[in-house]
């Protein structure tokens, strides 16, 4: 069964801002909208209304969607033929009797014009960004269950590595050249088996492409260089996972691996700093790190260095908040990806990043996975 968000907060928030309803419009593109409504569907944009004197939210959904609507969303959905008007903004205001609104900043900009022509006043809210920061136990397994694909995905992309020759400098594999996007495709279908999507969130860099943190091309993996994998696939329920690692086949043992072992123990010192669990201070997870980029001749704030935050919260979107640059104390039940990384465009670059979840205590990992820069 798929998590169901609790609506407490936004009924507090409506309670404390005296306002009459919360009203987001969207499509299935749109994460928090997602994450409010559990609806899958559809690319034509639909809405949700959660009104101060109801308990329970409503959705109006287009009319082809109405069904599969009334298997997915736990409230009320509102029949299309039950409503004069057509658009998502308007069919949200007709259930709204004016008075103090509270949206989301990215509400689309035709529904917020739809919504004031009916009498509404539009503020402003967070209030779903803070709802999605701390996760349940019921998001925090379906979390566990998407990054143990991740893990089968890098296993698969470790053992194609593992098992390649090396001709004339270039990694060969049933008698082709290896390159980053036939090792995508491995890993790929690894994750399809194991029911979880790639969601085009499959990043595979090769020497200096590693610099690129999200390339997706194809070039020929080479011996000697660095093979950086980040894998982010999406579960049925629309959660993400995130898992990262390097590999060099064939390693002689210089900059690549002055750079690994800088990016382990930057890795080793942000997650001792969430150890301390509940209430720390973001900031200081990435100033650790960092500093220990720094302690290995490395430049903590860019190349040759690290060139990214060392982590954020991770949940129906990749990358949602928090950010472990904020100086923002952390709660219980927070996700997040713990990613330290040293780039060098003329030499490659290495990451290393799992996901974890704050606990009171300390912190727990979602998906345990070796670390070694030599493919096994």
């Amino acid at each position: 069964m798929t998590p169901i968000p609790d609506y407490g907060a936004i009924a507090a928030e409506l309670a404390d801002r005296d306002a009459e309803a919360f009203v987001h419009v969207g499509d299935r593109f749109d994460d928090d909208l997602r994450y409010l409504t559990r609806f899958s569907g559809s690319e034509r944009p639909y809405a949700v209304v959660v009104r101060r004197d109801r308990e329970e939210p409503t959705l109006c959904a287009p009319r082809s969607f109405e069904k599969r609507a009334r298997r997915e969303f736990p409230g009320r959905v509102a029949s299309a033929d039950e409503q004069a008007t057509t658009t998502a903004g308007e069919r949200a205001a007709e259930l709204l009797a004016g008075g103090r609104v509270l949206v989301p900043q990215h509400l689309p900009h035709d529904a917020a014009l739809r919504l004031e022509r009916a009498g509404c006043e539009l503020e402003s809210t967070d209030v779903v960004d803070r709802m999605r920061v701390r996760k349940s136990e019921d998001e925090i397994e379906r979390i566990r269950a998407v990054q143990a694909a991740a893990r089968a995905g890098m296993a698969r992309a470790e053992t194609v590595l593992a098992e390649a020759t090396v001709e004339r400098g270039r990694l060969v594999r049933n008698g082709e050249a290896l390159t980053t996007e036939r090792l995508r495709r491995e890993v790929n279908a690894e994750l399809a088996s194991e029911g979880a999507s790639d969601a085009h969130n499959t990043v595979i860099g090769a020497g200096e492409t590693c610099t690129d943190l999200h390339f997706t091309g194809d070039v020929p993996i080479e011996a000697g260089e660095t093979v950086l994998l980040d894998l982010s696939p999406r579960g049925s329920a629309g959660y993400h996972g995130d898992l990262s690692r390097t590999f060099v086949v064939e390693s002689d043992g210089g900059w690549e691996r002055r750079a690994y072992v800088a990016a382990e123990r930057a890795q080793d010192a942000a997650l001792a700093v969430l150890s301390k669990g509940t209430g720390t201070i973001a900031s200081s997870v990435h100033e650790e790190a960092a500093a220990e980029i720094a302690a290995y001749g490395f430049r903590p704030d860019g190349e040759p260095g690290l060139t990214h935050g060392v982590g954020h919260g991770v949940g129906v979107s990749l990358h949602e908040s928090p950010s472990l640059r904020e100086e923002t104390e952390l709660e219980a039940g927070t996700v997040l990806a713990v990613e330290s990384g040293v780039y060098d465009s003329r030499q490659g670059g290495v990451r290393l990043g799992d996901l974890v979840v704050v606990r009171e205590d300390g912190f727990e990992s979602l998906a345990d996975y070796p670390r070694s820069l030599v493919p096994r």
